[in-house]
């Protein structure tokens, strides 16, 4: 296996990781959402389709407690393990199941970078198992997403994800339909593109309405 791994930068960070040459592998979008993320000192963090662990990587700059992560994939979630065990981050754990079926104690804060497409047709998908789970909504709707995070969320708790612009009615309507209000947006544009192609967003469980639309972040490359 060892001929399968990298070991990279997080960036932003001093912090390095391990990462498989043939699964899903962190990219802009997962640093833009761990930087993005808001995460108090004591808050406890679960991440939902946690790969390589990378967001809690992230969000263990900021918190000591308990860092939680959840995958179907068992490669990825030994990998996870792996980078957690290397940083000494012994508060944390690490869960190979089906997000839907998941269930913990109710966090302070649930981040997500899900799949951001929806199976329309079965030829679109990726032919790696790996990249398709991480990239098409073939185990986990965004509908279901949104149930199950909400279901592991305090009262006020903070969910942070990216996706794409195009998704975003979408992401609206599932995150009201269960009662988290998006409180912060901010939508991103790679410097060589005229329109934004991706979002990140803050929802409360339980929020007042009432949106914060920060600054257009630009993707130098």
């Amino acid at each position: 296996m060892d001929n399968l791994l990298s070991f990279d930068y997080l960036p932003g960070t001093d912090i390095y990781l391990y990462q498989r040459r043939d699964m899903f592998r962190m990219n802009t979008d997962t640093a833009l959402l761990g930087h993005f993320m808001r995460v108090k000192e004591n808050d406890t963090v679960l991440d939902i389709g946690c790969n390589n662990g990378a967001l809690l990587l992230y969000a263990s700059q900021y918190t000591k407690g308990k860092l939680i992560g959840v995958d179907i994939q068992k490669e990825a979630c030994e990998l996870a393990e792996k980078n957690l065990a290397y940083h000494k981050l012994t508060n944390s754990m690490i869960c190979c199941a089906d997000a839907a079926a998941f269930e913990c104690e109710p966090c302070d804060v649930v981040v997500c970078n899900p799949p951001y497409f929806r199976v329309t047709h079965e030829d679109q998908l990726n032919e790696s198992l790996a990249k398709r789970i991480a990239r098409h909504e073939t185990n986990l709707d965004f509908e279901t997403l949104a149930a199950k995070v909400s279901q592991c969320l305090k009262e006020n708790g903070r969910f942070y994800l990216v996706h794409r612009c195009d998704r975003l009615t979408d992401l609206l309507c599932g995150l009201r339909k269960v009662e988290l209000e998006m409180k912060t947006m901010q939508l991103i544009r790679d410097e060589n593109k005229e329109h934004p192609h991706g979002v990140l967003i803050e929802a409360v469980k339980h929020g007042k309405s009432g949106c914060v639309v920060l600054p257009e972040h630009i993707v130098r490359r």
